[in-house]
């Protein structure tokens, strides 16, 4: 009989082609997964590996073994989930993946609310990117993801994966205090300005360039609070949601409205497999919980 563990080692290794990148989407580390493999080599008898450069390829027997290994798991997902249910209790772990914004505002307390409400649930956290938290969700490395979804961007969520809207987040452009623009400007009037923008690959970014096709950010930063001490000393503008912004803002910036006003979805997703899972729910109820207290639900924006 094959070891799932070995096989949820051959899926990870499958899907990000380094011992380490697998490693650490295990929380093991990389010579642990290698021990699997081998093990799973001589369970099989089949050479599923190879080494190509730095990376590792799968053979032609390791991609038949690792299609049949998401298909194994997804079941046991299922299965888990299913017995979960049955118990009708909130135990085991549950891992979240989650943009930074809601790492920093929203998953605290709904991580504490969970500790507190049921101590037989052990909870992890990962920093992931929407696009990257989506495609960890999907691959079963995490249980949720918290995304936020532009709708100039329209996330894409793979197949199996369902989510719940927790509520809209608007932006406002910052600027520095002695800017000309007045309180109000409209979004096509700033397109010319110096930006200040997320890093390539952030869906920030990706809303930016959506918008104003062709503008090239001079700076590319990935924390929020960095791009507002950037404004203060006047080397340029940013679109800043207010879920990630200070209570009070820094001197020498200020708050410029635009319209139409940018807004982004934050939303939190799940395996459909997994849906029946007491801790899933337990879970999607506390973020709920904890977006309204952040106090930023809005309503979504008129249909353009």
């Amino acid at each position: 009989m094959i070891d799932l563990g070995r096989l949820r080692a051959l899926h990870a290794v499958a899907s990000y082609q380094t011992v380490l990148a697998a490693g650490e989407a295990l929380h093991c580390t990389p010579s642990a997964v290698s021990q699997q493999l081998a093990k799973l080599e001589r369970e099989t008898g089949a050479t599923l590996v190879e080494k190509d450069g730095r990376r590792l390829r799968l053979t032609e027997a390791g991609r038949v073994l690792a299609r049949h290994a998401e298909r194994v798991l997804a079941t046991v997902d299922e299965a888990e989930a299913a017995l979960a249910a049955h118990r009708d209790t909130v135990v085991g772990r549950l891992t979240v993946a989650a943009f930074a914004t809601a790492c920093r505002a929203l998953l605290p307390y709904a991580l504490q609310r969970l500790a507190s409400d049921y101590p037989q649930l052990s909870t992890g956290l990962v920093e992931l990117h929407p696009h990257e938290g989506l495609e960890s969700l999907h691959r079963g490395h995490v249980d949720l993801a918290v995304v936020d979804d532009w709708p100039e961007v329209a996330l894409r969520y793979p197949g199996g994966v369902t989510h719940r809207e927790l509520g809209w987040d608007a932006a406002d452009l910052i600027v520095p205090s002695g800017h000309r623009f007045g309180d109000t400007v409209a979004l096509a009037r700033v397109r010319d300005e110096r930006w200040i923008a997320a890093k390539t690959g952030d869906i920030c970014h990706e809303w930016l360039l959506r918008v104003f096709p062709g503008v090239r950010p001079d700076f590319h930063v990935a924390e929020f609070e960095t791009q507002l001490t950037l404004i203060a000393a006047g080397l340029g503008v940013a679109v800043i949601p207010r879920l990630a912004r200070p209570a009070s803002l820094p001197e020498g910036v200020r708050v410029v409205s635009l319209s139409p006003q940018p807004r982004r979805r934050v939303v939190v997703a799940w395996r459909e497999a997994s849906a029946a899972r007491p801790a899933v729910g337990a879970a999607v109820e506390a973020l709920r919980e904890s977006w309204l207290r952040a106090g930023q639900a809005r309503p979504a924006p008129a249909a353009p």
